[in-house]
């Protein structure tokens, strides 16, 4: 376990879980898990336009823009309300989120989220998941109008906690993400899901793990 006094989470991909996605177009598409892939992949790819134009849409609209691209990419007809219960639907947390949040809250860490979503959708999410209780803050990029791997973001956490980069533990399971804060400062881990290669580009994580079991584990 990394020694430090705040821990950091991404949000959607590290505590909470897109799977819910594939099964709720499952039949709908030809093929699900490439549907929810492009969808996530262009909403990523939209929150980093936004943020090399400094053309700041929140991340709510970006992902609406992006179901729409992949819909159209894969065939799919839906109409309004359609779309926007497909944009705003409830991820559920993962298993492990829960009790490595409460572990290490018990050791007197201290916890946040940082997450790319609306503090509103962030609000949400966490409540609706039962993860409120767990967690210190919820932090948004909406405070600075950018996106991760900017680093005004990752900034955010230090001067929340009033804390140097290098006291903080930052939590993702985007290799992307884990790379951006590692140049930042924050010491980093990669919590990697998808048993994914390694990124090549940037600072590497200082730690990878395949589950959020393992920050209580050891």
């Amino acid at each position: 376990m990394i020694r430090a006094g705040v821990y950091v989470f991404d949000l959607f991909g590290t505590l909470v879980d897109y799977g819910s996605l594939r099964s709720r177009f499952a039949g709908k598409v030809a093929d699900a898990d490439a549907f929810v892939a492009a969808w996530r992949s262009k909403q990523l790819q939209y929150a980093l336009c936004a943020t090399a134009m400094d053309r700041y849409a929140d991340f709510e609209t970006l992902t609406g823009l992006a179901f729409d691209f992949a819909a159209a990419a894969h065939g799919l007809a839906v109409d309004a309300a359609e779309r926007d219960a497909a944009r705003d639907a409830w991820l559920p947390a993962f298993g492990d989120a829960l009790p490595a949040l409460e572990g290490l809250r018990a050791r007197g860490v201290r916890t946040a989220v940082l997450s790319n979503g609306t503090k509103h959708a962030i609000e949400a999410v966490v409540r609706a998941n039962g993860l409120a209780g767990a967690l210190d803050a919820l932090i948004s990029v909406e405070a600075v109008r950018a996106y991760k791997p900017r680093p005004a973001v990752y900034e955010l956490a230090t001067q929340h906690f009033g804390v140097a980069a290098h006291e903080i533990a930052f939590v993702s399971s985007n290799g992307w993400d884990a790379t951006g804060a590692a140049e930042f400062g924050f010491r980093t881990i990669w919590c990697n899901r998808g048993n994914l290669p390694p990124e090549t580009f940037g600072r590497a994580p200082e730690r990878t793990i395949s589950t959020l079991a393992a920050l209580i584990d050891g």
